[in-house]
């Protein structure tokens, strides 16, 4: 028992540690992500992704990573742009967009894994946009996308649809700034900082978790044989083909597998077996169920061999550019270990950027923010 106990209380550590290590900088990233979005209207959305063009795609992809970092959301209003015209292949660039190219996910992977991992992310997701156009266009037989369009028309729930048909930006006319800093433009960052957090919540804690107890109860000499770490070249090919799969059985999706993801690093995962593991969190088993709701199994099947696919050949591109300049970074740099609070930088930064974070989350209440919390998991839109 009091062995179980030290366990329990060692995960639970770790755990604390990683969330002490990341406050800050989940903060700063969730709130320049509010700051885009306050200002930028998601109904204007749909009209401009009519067709998989290139250009098209790159439109997508910015709007993606200017809305929701929440996959379930992500997945939720990809299916709502799909039904109101929007091509099914931009919907999934949007979609890919919206939960791996964000700048929360950035900020938080250079602060536990290191910068070369950030710009791995960015690099890595245009790559997997382009996989995915490739063999959607190939693959996806008009039948298969009709049935696709029929099943979503019948508008069936899925997860997190409330907040994915909630705007929130400001409106009004006015520059960029004008409009930011207005009292609408404080009310509508402080309006989607407190909901993109309360989206992520859940898959965030359930991430440390799930770091914090791997760390500590499976040992690295485990890690190092499944991941063929000390043979290199068989360690770049399985690392993408397997860090996917272990994405899906894990239940854990958008930000919230960064944690997971510092822990397969340090155990040996081949640094493009990181990358697409981490692009795989629109995989996960719940996802795939919500997939099946919104397209119908075939179709979900097919998403799941395509995404799958695009992961893994992502990770491989990454992996040999970044080996190729001299980019691959040394495991060391990945934050695992006990964190040690005190008056340090980490310490300074956590307080002042939680002051931040207790700003906006008065205004968010002061607004009538409490009902769009209750609201966020409502019917889908019409």
């Amino acid at each position: 028992m009091r062995a179980l106990t030290h366990a329990v209380t060692h995960a639970l550590a770790l755990t604390g540690s990683m969330a002490w290590e990341i406050a800050w900088a989940l903060v700063l990233g969730f709130a320049l992500s509010a700051v885009v979005q306050a200002v930028v209207r998601p109904a204007t959305v749909a009209g401009t992704l009519g067709d998989a063009r290139p250009r098209t795609l790159v439109l997508a992809a910015g709007l993606g990573a200017a809305s929701s970092s929440c996959s379930y959301a992500a997945v939720a209003l990809a299916r709502s742009l799909f039904r109101k015209g929007a091509d099914f292949t931009a919907c999934m660039a949007f979609e890919v967009a919206s939960t791996n190219l964000v700048v929360e996910l950035g900020v938080v992977l250079a602060l536990l894994m290191g910068w070369q991992f950030t710009v791995a992310e960015y690099a890595g997701g245009a790559v997997m946009i382009a996989v995915l156009a490739v063999l959607l266009r190939a693959f996806l037989r008009p039948e298969l996308l009709a049935e696709a369009r029929e099943q979503a028309d019948r508008g069936l729930a899925g997860a997190m649809e409330g907040h994915a048909a909630m705007d929130m930006s400001v409106r009004g006319e006015g520059s960029f700034v004008r409009r930011l800093l207005s009292p609408a433009g404080f009310t509508a960052t402080a309006h989607v900082f407190v909901m993109e957090w309360a989206a992520v919540l859940r898959d965030l804690v359930l991430g440390l978790l799930a770091a914090g107890a791997v760390a500590a109860w499976v040992p690295d000499s485990f890690w190092r044989s499944f991941f063929f770490d000390g043979h290199p070249l068989a360690a770049r090919v399985w690392g993408p083909l397997v860090g996917p799969v272990v994405a899906l059985v894990s239940f854990v999706c958008s930000i919230g597998n960064v944690p997971l993801a510092v822990v397969l690093w340090k155990g040996g995962i081949s640094f493009g077996g990181v990358v697409s593991f981490v692009f795989a969190d629109l995989l996960i088993l719940p996802i795939l169920g919500i997939y099946r709701k919104y397209y119908g199994r075939r179709v979900a099947l097919f998403l799941c061999a395509a995404f799958y696919a695009a992961a893994a050949v992502a990770g491989w591109v990454v992996e040999a550019l970044f080996a190729v300049l001299g980019l691959v970074p040394g495991r060391g740099g990945a934050t695992v270990a006990m964190a040690h609070v005190g008056w340090d930088y980490t310490t300074f930064l956590d307080i002042g950027f939680l002051l931040v974070a207790a700003v906006l989350v008065a205004r968010f209440l002061a607004t009538g923010g409490a009902g769009m919390l209750r609201g966020m998991g409502g019917p889908p839109p019409g």
